[in-house]
């Protein structure tokens, strides 16, 4: 049985309904993101009579509007906002918000001459050939008076061609636009799963689209809400935007959230810059127990998970939870202690970070054990570095990453994080893991490995050297992109019979490097270069590196997890190197996770 009926309306129409609200358009959590070159191509399909996609509408008679009224079966468009945009800017002439938050116009032009399409460029608009706004000329009082001026300014032979052509151009406005529209029974779960199936020209649609489209619809609140959502993340990226946005929203600006995300403009952290996917996702952990956006947006509609039945005071107590904890999202203290948190685990860049589900679940406990007020701030980091740690070793938060947000954050509340994180430990974290386990998943060549990342900051957190380095440390060379260099060189062993790109491609074979270094080391056997680190021990005279003295290098190897046997590794022993390395890189990563 259709979920669904199908008509088709002409433009003109459609945007008569727009203007007057019988389509009501929830704010959507993007600016416009077309550019003026998808603007043209819609027009082109428009004028040439080819289609351009369905819009979506929901008629649901309890969603909220931007405006603070209710939808009373009008229909709710829930997928073409960037379509309805471009033909409103297009065609009528509106100006749009742009990628930076600022109104511009988009101006389309036409060649009756050529039949073509282009965006307005200066040549274009002093070139008489041009109609170079088409909106200018379809909103003019008289289509004929624009036509027949068009014609008094060019010497064309077939008058009857642009005649022709600009009468096309005005049909534009009838040409006809599908509309499905879901059924308004449908229930909230199955209008979200129809929602994520749909792929819009160029932009695809995700749960956390609906759940931002869901948010805005409920009235001025919810409108903020997505705007405090939106610009949050925007200028975590891009802190200049600032005044952009305050000058280009005064609404916004004058509402008081505005001032709640001021702090990022002078911030230049950029370890965790979370999408709005993100901050929904931490909202829905933190506040409302739900790892799925899906059921989030079931909250937010005002579900009853016990009754299985949809009430608005449910709805309106959940849109003022949802303000209280994305307020704690934002909140200047909570962010930048917890991405020190994070950073004093030795993360202190992120391409250390292999699992932006792990960070967004371990910001969430981190607010979450905040607002419990059990322990002290001491033992809250704690928790949530080990906690954060410990799912990138053991990849908890990777395929039905959902469940186990869901799952993880109700047993903290029932048995509290230290109890729940304690059984995480003896479960999965025993010695089996650290001497078996995690050894043999060290055995990948990826630089993003989460393993080799965990062995990186682990490193970085007890200030290590880089390897056969005497005053650079690991955490240097993090924050600068040093050289990632073979212990055993990749050269010399492809020179020497191993040259599958797996074999001497091993996170075990991996170290960071001075780049000085790792030239003088070249393609050079072990037991050649560290024949130049012990000459300078004995004599003082600088060869490869700085280590003058035979402790600070077994210091060296000690930090770096270089078995003693580096000397004597060749072709032949080169498994048994990175077996042991292995073995010692566990190691490593133990003694560091247990003094977290």
């Amino acid at each position: 049985m259709a979920k669904y009926t199908v008509q088709q309306q002409p433009v003109e129409t459609l945007l008569t309904w727009v203007k007057s609200g019988q389509v009501a358009i929830p704010e959507m959590q993007r600016p416009f993101v077309w550019d003026s070159t998808k603007v043209r191509d819609l027009l082109d399909s428009l004028y040439k009579g080819f289609p351009v996609g369905y819009l979506i509408t929901w008629q649901s008679a309890d969603v909220g509007l931007k405006d603070g009224s209710k939808s009373s079966y009008r229909q709710i468009l829930i997928d073409g906002q960037q379509r309805i945009t471009a033909m409103t800017a297009a065609l009528l002439g509106q100006p749009v918000v742009d990628k930076s938050y600022k109104l511009k116009r988009i101006k389309i032009a036409f060649n009756p001459i050529t039949e073509e399409f282009a965006t307005q460029t200066p040549v274009i608009e002093r070139d008489v050939a041009w109609i170079s706004d088409v909106a200018l000329f379809l909103n003019a009082t008289s289509t004929f008076g624009a036509t027949k001026k068009y014609l008094e300014a060019n010497d064309v032979l077939d008058q009857s061609h642009i005649e022709e052509s600009l009468n096309r151009l005005s049909a534009v406005r009838n040409a006809q636009v599908g509309i499905i529209t879901l059924d308004e029974d449908l229930d909230i779960e199955t209008v979200t799963e129809i929602f994520i199936r749909i792929n819009s020209k160029g932009v695809a649609l995700s749960s956390a689209d609906f759940a931002m489209s869901k948010i805005a619809s409920h009235g001025l609140l919810g409108s903020n809400l997505r705007k405090l959502i939106d610009y949050f993340c925007h200028l975590a990226v891009a802190p200049h935007v600032y005044n952009d946005i305050a000058e280009n929203d005064d609404a916004f600006a004058l509402s008081g959230y505005m001032e709640k995300i001021a702090w990022l403009r002078n911030d230049s952290s950029d370890l965790y810059d979370p999408t709005y996917t993100d901050v929904i996702r931490v909202a829905g952990i933190k506040e409302f127990k739900r790892g799925r956006l899906a059921a989030l947006v079931s909250v937010l509609s005002g579900r009853d998970f016990e009754t299985r039945t949809f009430d608005e005071e449910i709805a309106v107590e959940s849109f003022a939870r949802l303000e209280k904890v994305l307020l704690e999202i934002v909140n200047q203290y909570s962010f930048q202690q917890f991405t020190m948190t994070i950073k004093s685990a030795g993360f202190i860049a992120p391409r250390l970070i292999s699992s932006k589900n792990a960070l967004n679940f371990a910001y969430a406990l981190y607010l979450q054990l905040r607002s419990d007020n059990e322990l002290n701030e001491g033992e809250i980091k704690r928790i949530v570095r080990k906690w954060f740690v410990m799912s990138l070793l053991t990849g908890r938060y990777t395929g039905s990453f959902e469940t186990a947000f869901e799952a993880d954050i109700r047993r903290v509340g029932e048995i509290g994080a230290p109890a729940v994180l304690d059984n995480i430990e003896r479960s999965s974290l025993s010695d089996t893991f650290w001497q078996v386990s995690l050894p043999m998943d060290m055995e990948s060549s990826s630089v993003r490995s989460p393993y080799f990342l965990v062995f990186l900051a682990a490193q970085v957190h007890s200030n290590a050297r880089g390897f056969l380095s005497k005053n650079i440390t690991v955490g240097n060379m993090v924050e600068e992109v040093g050289d990632i260099h073979h212990i055993v060189p990749k050269n010399y062993l492809v020179k020497n019979g191993i040259s599958n790109r797996a074999d001497y491609n091993q996170i075990a074979n991996y170290a960071l490097t001075e780049t000085p270094i790792n030239i003088a080391i070249k393609d050079r056997a072990p037991g050649d270069y560290m024949g130049s680190v012990d000459a300078q021990i004995v004599d003082g005279t600088l060869r490869l590196g700085e280590i003058t003295d035979a402790a600070q290098l077994a210091a060296n190897f000690a930090a770096n997890a270089v078995p003693d046997f580096i000397r004597t590794v060749t072709t032949e022993s080169y498994q048994e190197f990175l077996t042991s390395r292995r073995t010692l890189m566990a190691a490593y990563v133990r003694r560091y996770y247990d003094g977290l």
